[in-house]
């Protein structure tokens, strides 16, 4: 007899409490094996696949896709142990009727690592298994099953499993062809068909702006990696509609009908984990900015001599942001007083041994901060190749929890949004983020005489408690002499 175990959501680690359902992977009816992730879900941190620590025939899902549910909630339950249901999954793949253990020590001898995330595991996950929908039964016989539906949990796979036995080639599996009647033929040739399968979003908000505009997503092309659809196809897909002209008596572009109320949006997610940080870092730390105008001119030459050279030799780009990230660790070796965090309760000031550095990426999930690790240790190249890794996970959605935190200082490039200037809030519990504006010409006193120079203006928000003025004016002076003169570096390499 089948066994009905309830599968909950796990600790996602890093002191996450609560997971929104992105998408499901699996439906009722479904067979699964150990490890096979079953749901995306969206946490504070990142998007993550959630495995199944079970095999069977999934009964039961808890939760629509955009619910929320705090951690320990029951996700979904799996009918495992019954014969029917081990003969249903040999009959449906042959090949894999080894990942679907039947004791506890299967996870073990199979080099699967049990009940982890995705990407955290030892052991690859299965591939999806195909749904097996159970075989049609007749009114005196769904009676008579009612008094015994334990019993027929695995129907569903033993039913279809036992055609399939049938080798292909053996003519007594040919069934008599019934001739069809030419209405229901006509009918059937007639009917239209919805493309069917998963649809390639990672975003609740384009999920919801599709729903807004009765869009079936499954029918935009996405122009993201992959086929992604991204918020811009949903856009443009919703612009077509309206400039199609009316057809027929029931016009196809629908105006949008007028706002009844506010608009009310959940702080959940990503955006509801950076509103907490950010008002707790407003309410914990007495910060205090100061910012002073640099001639980046000669750093802009320095950096395409370098880029020159690397591609002579086939080397990667430096970019500017990768300049500026070496010249905060050299700039927090002489002053270690803003590489440090607070300890409240011990009230105490903790400076941190290694420079693990974060900066600032907007992407279409909100504002993330990934972590550059060691970063002290590490060159402008190297440092550049990570920022270009982690960027590309924060735009694809794949950045890890572990990615996301243990930041000791914050670099935040605004200058990319074509502002000058911004008072950057600190990314608690970090006691400093040096901002950096865009790099335009501007009028400039350089040797003596009125010139046209690449300015930039670099402001550094610091906890007052780690530091006075005077350590945090040096930490910005410093920084700023080597934008306007990068050879200083030199005694730091």
């Amino acid at each position: 007899m089948a066994q009905v175990l309830e599968f909950k959501l796990p600790d996602l680690g890093e002191g996450l409490t609560e997971a929104e359902i992105v998408r499901w992977l699996v439906e009722v009816g479904d067979v699964v094996v150990v490890d096979q992730p079953v749901v995306e879900v969206e946490t504070a941190k990142a998007m993550v696949e959630v495995p199944c620590p079970y095999g069977g025939v999934v009964t039961a899902r808890f939760g629509a896709e955009g619910a929320e549910l705090p951690v320990g909630a029951p996700l979904l339950t799996v009918a495992v142990g019954s014969k029917e249901s081990s003969e249903g999954r040999a009959a449906s793949d042959a090949s894999a009727a080894s990942d679907t253990p039947a004791a506890s020590g299967a996870a073990a001898d199979s080099g699967t690592s049990g009940n982890v995330l995705v990407g955290y595991g030892t052991g690859a996950p299965a591939a999806r298994r195909r749904r097996i929908r159970p075989a049609p039964v007749s009114s005196a016989s769904r009676s008579s099953a009612a008094a015994s539906a334990p019993a027929l949990s695995a129907a569903p796979i033993s039913a279809p499993a036992a055609v399939s036995a049938v080798p292909a080639s053996t003519p007594a599996s040919v069934p008599t062809p019934v001739p069809v009647p030419v209405e229901a033929s006509a009918l059937a040739v007639t009917e239209p068909t919805k493309p069917t399968g998963p649809v390639a979003v990672i975003s609740p908000l384009v999920r919801k702006l599709a729903r807004q505009h009765d869009l079936d997503l499954r029918e935009i092309a996405g122009t993201g990696r992959d086929g992604l659809i991204l918020r811009s196809d949903v856009e443009s897909a919703i612009r077509a509609l309206d400039a199609m002209p009316a057809a027929g008596p029931e016009p196809l572009a629908r105006p949008a009908p007028p706002k009844t109320a506010d608009e009310r949006i959940p702080l959940r997610g990503i955006r509801g984990a950076v509103a907490e940080k950010l008002a707790r870092s407003r309410r914990e730390i007495p910060d205090a900015t100061c910012w002073v105008d640099a001639d980046a001119t000669e750093l802009m030459s320095a950096r395409a001599a370098m880029n020159a050279a690397g591609g002579s030799a086939g080397g990667p780009k430096v970019s500017v942001l990768a300049l500026l990230a070496r010249i905060c660790t050299a700039a927090l070796a002489r002053f270690p007083e803003l590489n440090a965090t607070v300890d409240a309760e011990a009230r105490e000031i903790v400076r941190l041994s290694g420079v693990h550095l974060g900066f600032a990426a907007q992407t279409e999930r909100g504002l993330v901060v990934p972590v550059i690790r060691d970063a002290h240790t590490r060159n402008a190249e190297s440092i550049g190749a990570e920022i270009a890794r982690l960027t590309e996970a924060a735009r694809t959605g794949k950045l890890t929890p572990a990615q996301l935190t243990g930041g000791t200082f914050t670099l935040n490039n605004y200058g990319v949004f074509g502002v000058d200037g911004s008072t950057p809030i600190i990314n608690h519990p970090e006691a400093a983020m040096l901002g950096v504006g865009r790099i335009v010409p501007k009028p400039w006193v350089h040797g003596g005489e009125l010139a046209v120079r690449q300015v930039v203006q670099l402001s550094l928000t610091f906890d007052h408690r780690v530091c006075d003025g005077g350590t945090a004016g040096g930490f910005l002076r410093y920084v700023a002499d080597c934008v306007e003169q990068p050879s200083l570096l030199l005694r730091t390499l």
